[in-house]
């Protein structure tokens, strides 16, 4: 497995075997055969040995060639002990003491065994409203999400990485100005990204500049009903946003519109990044594409997509995470019920921008945008093939009757999902999801027990030392800046080629989400990068074209909003860089290649 400094960095640090003494027992390329004899071992459900043997190395030569990556529970944890491979759960919260703290004590597994948590805190009495079993009041969402706060600052996930959570409450419930306001503080629910949930009837109001009613019921106590100005507390939701970039929303209605099983119930929450809206206890298993792996070399017009190449990593990539699910271990009945019952996994991309770079298509064109659909729509067509292939050889997936698929032969209620690829990019040595280039240099902090790792496109360069002008002293400069718009020296079809995520306009960035969406059975994992200079006239423009546009959600982050923010764009000089680029800064000058 090719690997650059940074994934090496990444591997040891949370990948790979380690003995009793935490000594490092294990290759990258023994990792990857563990990972893929673990999973290929569902064969065996259907057939026999030598299918595993085959289906072994195929999984194999998948993630060794960087075709493809599964989510990082199922790299740490496939042919271990723990046999948690799920990236991510959404788990109920009730109005009562005993099932809050059941679920808590549910969400540390998770956590602890690598997987992330969702939650809608609506179910709960607001603050301060009577509890008739102890003729107290009430605590109110926001006093217990911090205790899971608390309490996933406890754990680390696997030993590996701290826990990860999404909060919601959803936009009626009375205590949602407390909600609003709740990170605007630093380092309050630093382990929660917080959304929204959202409901037509509000823009609704909000577009009539009306009072839009806050309610809180139960079956034991007198209703709890308030008036608020829309147009206030959409104020009050914009400013936050902008402040923090928290608040996201999760749009409800759109939702619960695509939602694959409507007759077993409602969906209300995502996990943590929120490109997986999920019923309570279902989870989800999910792996990437690289797409930047997917291109072949016409000699008459340089790189193109190579179809045939996508259509077999797709189709591949689809049985892998169906042999998840069978190999997983479930940390709870209802967990494997659910999962079980309705197959739910989530293949996606990475390596978009590099794609793009590769194919002479700047991000923030149209061209692009059409791409993306045409792209993401084909490999929804060659999942649902795979799906219906492993449906007539194991099954559909048993709650189909109570799904909108009951007519036909299909293993997975959902099949496609865009996550945002964070470690496993790294891994692959590619740009993250869907994203633009965050910049063309620049640092991470705040990652792997708070270390430093200090990136350069490798895509970038390619175009950059192809470059009449070209020299050790521009590189310099690009490497300091983190972008090329500064240089004057190169041509302008190169500097729109190369804009980074902050000198793209938003507008962009929500089409490209949008682009993806619209053959994405899930969600998709965007962040809508904001120059600092943005307005909080901005930050409702996107919040309202995201919803007019049909995402499931939206999250924005002006930059320098967070105080522990963790890509910082350009490299200054007083950074110890040398070590970790001079080497891969050299060989995108020689020989960049796929």
């Amino acid at each position: 497995m090719e690997l650059n400094a940074n994934a090496r960095i990444v591997l040891e640090s949370r990948y790979l075997r380690r003995n009793q003494e935490g000594k490092i027992i294990e290759t990258p390329e023994q990792m990857l055969e563990r990972v893929a004899l673990a999973v290929a071992e569902a064969e065996l459900h259907w057939g026999q040995a030598s299918d595993v043997r085959e289906m072994a190395a195929s999984f194999f030569h998948l993630m060794n060639e960087k075709l493809f990556l599964p989510n990082s529970p199922t790299l740490m944890n496939a042919g271990m002990l723990s046999g948690q491979l799920s990236a991510c759960f959404v788990l109920p919260v009730e109005d009562d003491m005993a099932a809050i703290f059941h679920t808590l004590s549910l969400a540390a597994l998770i956590q602890q065994s690598g997987g992330g948590t969702g939650f809608n805190f609506s179910r709960l009495r607001p603050e301060g409203s009577y509890v008739r079993s102890t003729g107290g009041t009430a605590s109110g969402p926001l006093a217990f999400m911090q205790i899971y706060n608390a309490a996933t600052e406890g754990i680390k996930q696997g030993g590996k990485r701290r826990g990860a959570n999404m909060g919601i409450l959803n936009v009626n419930h009375p205590d949602i100005l407390s909600f609003i306001h709740a990170k605007q503080e630093a380092h309050q629910l630093e382990n929660f990204n917080i959304s929204v949930g959202i409901w037509n009837d509000f823009f609704k109001a909000l577009n009539a500049g009306n009072t839009y009613t806050l309610r809180f019921s139960d079956a034991h106590t007198k209703p709890i009903i308030r008036k608020i100005s829309a147009v206030q507390l959409w104020k009050k939701l914009i400013h936050a946003a902008w402040a923090t970039g928290d608040p996201g929303l999760i749009f409800l209605d759109t939702i619960q519109r695509f939602n694959p099983t409507p007759d077993i119930g409602l969906i209300e929450a995502t996990n943590p990044c929120g490109e997986v809206p999920l019923l309570p206890y279902e989870s989800c298993n999910l792996g990437s594409i690289n797409l930047s792996r997917m291109l072949k070399q016409n000699h008459m017009h340089g790189w193109e997509v190579d179809w045939e190449k996508l259509q077999h990593a797709v189709q591949l990539a689809i049985r892998f995470l169906d042999n998840v699910i069978e190999m997983n271990h479930y940390l709870h009945l209802e967990l494997k019920r659910m999962a079980m019952g309705n197959r739910k996994i989530g293949l996606g991309v990475m390596g978009w921008a590099e794609m793009l770079i590769r194919l002479g298509i700047p991000y923030d064109s149209q061209q692009a945008l059409q791409l993306a659909s045409q792209l993401m729509q084909f490999i929804q067509q060659q999942a649902e093939v795979a799906s219906a292939t492993l449906a007539r050889q194991r099954g559909s997936f048993p709650f189909i009757k109570q799904s909108k698929f009951y007519r036909q032969k299909r293993r997975n209620a959902t099949l496609t999902s865009i996550a945002p690829t964070g470690t496993i990019s790294l891994i692959a040595g590619t740009s993250s999801s869907i994203e633009p280039l965050f910049a063309i240099a620049y640092k991470r902090e705040h990652v792997l027990n708070n270390q430093t790792l200090f990136e350069i496109n490798p895509a970038a360069m390619e175009i950059l030392s192809g470059q009449k002008h070209f020299s050790e002293q521009m590189l310099d400069e690009i490497i300091l800046k983190g972008s090329v718009q500064h240089i004057k020296q190169l041509p302008e079809s190169v500097k729109r080629l190369l804009k980074t995520s902050l000198e793209i306009d938003y507008t962009y960035h929500i089409a490209h989400q949008i682009s993806f969406q619209r053959y994405t059975d899930n969600a998709v994992s965007k962040t809508i990068n904001m120059p600092e200079s943005s307005t909080e006239a901005d930050v409702e423009k996107a919040y309202r074209m995201a919803w007019q546009q049909g995402a499931k959600g939206i999250t924005i982050f002006r930059y320098g909003s967070k105080p522990d923010q963790v890509l910082h764009a350009g490299l200054k000089k007083e950074d110890e860089i040398v070590r970790v680029l001079e080497s891969e800064i050299h060989d995108c000058k020689s020989s960049c290649r796929l």
